[in-house]
């Protein structure tokens, strides 16, 4: 018979995997090597999920900000660059969230973006 080594080191590692892998359908929640494959898997797509959240967010207030600067009679792009020209420095999280809860203070916003469109278009 071999001789094993490292014994309780080769559980506990086991162990921990086994458990990260609980709720998994089948031999991924039950075997060691299927669990230990689909664990590094689901890491991984963790990983690069957590990256991708972010520009969905992005996405997601760029629809909403455009949704509401179009109800106020203007382009998301004529009312961001309204917006920089006029040195008014709101980031886009914040303007879906004025957009979404406080339509006032946003319509504020696009007049003042509008002026400084027009502005520079004469010019």
């Amino acid at each position: 018979m071999p001789r094993t080594k490292n014994s309780p080191v080769t559980r506990r590692r086991r162990k921990k995997i086994l458990k990260i892998a609980k709720g998994y359908r089948g031999s991924k929640s039950k075997c060691f090597r299927p669990a230990n494959e689909q664990v590094l898997h689901s890491l991984s797509y963790a990983y690069r999920d957590r990256k991708a959240r972010k520009g969905d967010f992005r996405r997601l207030w760029i629809s909403r900000i455009n949704a509401a600067a179009r109800q106020n009679g203007m382009s998301y792009n004529a009312f961001i660059s309204g917006l920089r020209n006029a040195g008014i420095k709101v980031d886009r999280k914040i303007l879906a969230d004025l957009a979404l809860n406080d339509p006032q203070s946003f319509k504020e916003l696009v007049k003042v973006a509008a002026q400084v469109h027009t502005q520079i278009a004469e010019d």
